[in-house]
């Protein structure tokens, strides 16, 4: 039985190496297995950076979630810690 082409074997990826970069980043993602389980995927360096780029502040996530008014219901008062005797 052959693997698919976005498949390989860990032997047969360290065996293959450049060949396997050269499919990721032509072919998309390459997964490689270790007795039978998928154990690691080689992406190019274009689907690594365009998956992992910040889309924006936690700030700006929250305000357009469907929750952000009820955030400004439950925001803390920026006020001094209360006065706590050591």
């Amino acid at each position: 039985m052959t693997e698919p082409a976005s498949q390989w074997t860990a032997a047969s990826a360290k065996a293959h190496f450049s060949e396997m970069l050269d499919r990721a980043a032509s072919e998309g993602p390459q997964t490689i297995t270790r007795n039978g389980h998928r154990t690691a995927v080689v992406v190019s360096i274009e689907e690594w950076e365009r998956r992992t780029r910040r889309r924006g502040t936690l700030g700006d996530f929250l305000a357009a979630s469907p929750l952000g008014e009820v955030a400004d219901l439950i925001q803390r008062p920026r006020e001094t810690s209360p006065g706590i005797g050591l």
